[in-house]
């Protein structure tokens, strides 16, 4: 099968739905179909190359309106058999061009839409509910839909989609190799005693992830007398969104004003393998998201394939696999002293921890990419069942 994703940011530009795209291609690839990536055009990364086997084309100047005539002309181009849009607002700069794109495309090849939230782009001021009409447009052009999550999979079918599929999401980092990883070594590096006690967060720093809660019981974790630091890994931003930026400042004002900013060890942006080195280095990681748990989450899933000792928030709709106790320890959101209080668990408490540790590598075993390929490619076959059908029935009453 010859697949074209769509991704509105890719390597080496910073983000979640770029990072997922690649582990996908990558999977889908390895599995023996031809694979290809159109993404948005990046400051010194060629136009056209080849990642592991996967053929990256960084055509796309931006994803205004003038985006649609790049696309079909890579689509007429590769000639694929099914189009898959990765959709994420902010991946696409905020902008709707890519909400029409399934309906412009129909004619040339069946797309399907994988939404990895729901977030709605923006239109004009006081747009309000034309907002959502532009993702509802999104998913009623596309011969079938993926979703990640419980949550956007009920949505979607409130408002009335039948062809909606739910396929979680892996770790977008793999794990690496670490052999001989000295803990002390790299605290010491990183400006921080030898004995200090380590909260870790992966991800970019936005409203919905809970940042101002975790820098608060930090605060609050350093005024009971623990010599605690938290480690942010990798990068706090990104290329695609910038209320990000704005919001990382703000949050280290907050930091400055309770006097914990000394305390924050930022990593910037790592390879895979300083990644888990970093990991390595935290006793737990805490992930306090505003909307609860879900598995919509790739930093949720790097912390599970690293066998960390996970502190994050309840979801809002149950996740069986997600089990207090047993894989994590589960908080109410925008509830600093709970936070605390259960990484202070996590930090003291060595024979909860080794269980909370086991319990996240025997969940992230559900899943492998391998899996969540084989899933996506059942999708791709039905919507080029369906695409084959309607346009045979199209010519042939065109005949008559």
């Amino acid at each position: 099968m010859r697949i074209a994703f769509i991704a509105g940011e890719f390597q080496p530009l910073q983000g979640g739905l770029g990072d997922f795209t690649r582990e996908l291609a990558r999977a889908c690839q390895a599995a023996g179909h031809e694979v290809h990536v159109l993404t948005r055009a990046a400051p010194g990364a060629p136009a056209h190359e080849s990642l592991d086997g996967v053929s990256v084309h960084r055509l796309v100047a931006g994803w205004s309106w003038s985006a649609w005539g790049q696309v079909a002309g890579f689509t007429r181009q590769i000639r694929p058999d099914v189009l898959n849009a990765q959709y994420q607002a902010a991946a696409y700069q905020m902008r709707p061009a890519i909400n029409l794109l399934p309906a412009v495309l129909s004619r040339r090849a069946p797309v399907v839409v994988t939404f990895h939230d729901l977030r709605v782009p923006y239109l004009f001021p006081k747009a309000g509910p034309l907002r959502w009409q532009a993702i509802l447009a999104l998913a009623r052009g596309a011969r079938a839909v993926i979703v990640t999550n419980a949550e956007d999979e009920d949505t979607l079918r409130q408002a009335g989609l039948k062809r909606v599929f739910r396929i979680p999401i892996g770790s977008n980092i793999a794990p690496a190799q670490i052999d001989g990883f000295d803990r002390g070594a790299w605290l010491r590096q990183h400006g921080a005693p030898d004995h200090a006690l380590t909260v870790g967060y992966f991800g970019f720093l936005n409203e919905s992830k809970g940042g101002e809660t975790l820098i608060r019981a930090l605060a609050e974790l350093r005024a009971q007398g623990l010599d605690v630091k938290l480690v942010l890994i990798g990068g706090q931003t990104g290329d695609s969104d910038p209320t990000n930026r704005r919001y990382a400042g703000w949050l280290m004002e907050l930091a400055g004003a309770l006097d914990v900013q000394a305390h924050i060890i930022a990593t910037g942006f790592l390879d895979a393998r300083n990644v888990s080195a970093a990991f390595a280095a935290c006793d737990c990681i805490a992930l306090p998201y505003r909307d609860g748990a879900s598995w919509r989450r790739g930093t949720l899933m790097a912390a599970l394939a690293h066998g960390s000792a996970i502190v994050t928030t309840i979801p809002r709709v149950a996740l069986p696999e997600l089990q207090h106790e047993t894989n994590a320890l589960l908080v109410p959101p925008d509830d600093p002293p709970a936070l605390a209080a259960a990484i202070r668990r996590a930090l003291l408490d060595a024979a909860l921890r080794r269980n909370l540790q086991a319990g996240s590598l025997r969940v992230s075993r559900l899943f492998a990419w391998d899996h969540i390929a084989a899933e996506t490619m059942r999708v791709f076959e039905s919507a080029i069942g369906r695409y084959a059908a309607q346009s045979n029935k199209g010519r042939a009453e065109q005949e008559r």
